[in-house]
């Protein structure tokens, strides 16, 4: 991580509001890029994605974060809370969509939002803290690796048509 003490004192976590939504979507772009369906262009919030982030704000269960440096959006990940049987009925968590600008990565703007995302976990008493990554991310594997992720499993998906 290349992050100095100035730049990490001009960085601030909040839960995104729909006024982030264009920044998210290029953001959602650039990490689509090594996907599976990686989009053709970066495209305007449609409502379909505006009515997603009102759900996710109102779900108390649910929380899709932002790190600003100066003012400016440079990542996201949305924390997934959800209750379990198992462990003692204690919840798990799940980070999705995390993605930190081209441009900032390294900065520490990604293990600021990870270390943000977990603290929030371990606050709402989670036995674990789990996330997917494709597979054609290593650098991304190596980053969480370096965070204290653990490869444990083989993840399987099967996407559906619209």
């Amino acid at each position: 991580m290349n992050s100095h003490p100035d730049l990490r004192e001009r960085m601030n976590i909040r839960e995104a509001t729909e006024g982030d939504l264009p920044r998210l979507m290029e953001l959602y772009f650039q990490l689509s890029q090594l996907g599976e369906t990686p989009e053709k262009e970066p495209h305007e919030p449609t409502m379909a994605e505006c009515e997603a982030l009102q759900e996710l704000r109102s779900d108390p269960c649910s929380t899709c974060f932002v790190i600003e440096v100066d003012g400016r959006i440079e990542g996201s990940c949305t924390l997934y809370v959800l209750p379990n049987l198992s462990h003692g009925g204690r919840p798990f968590a799940i980070v999705e969509n995390v993605v930190v600008d081209e441009g900032s990565r390294g900065s520490g703007c990604g293990q600021l939002l990870m270390q943000h995302a977990e603290a929030r976990a371990r606050a709402a008493g989670c036995y674990k803290v789990a996330l997917t990554s494709n597979r054609r991310r290593a650098n991304a594997h190596r980053f969480y690796q370096r965070l204290g992720f653990a490869p444990t499993h083989h993840g399987f998906t099967k996407y559906f048509s619209k």
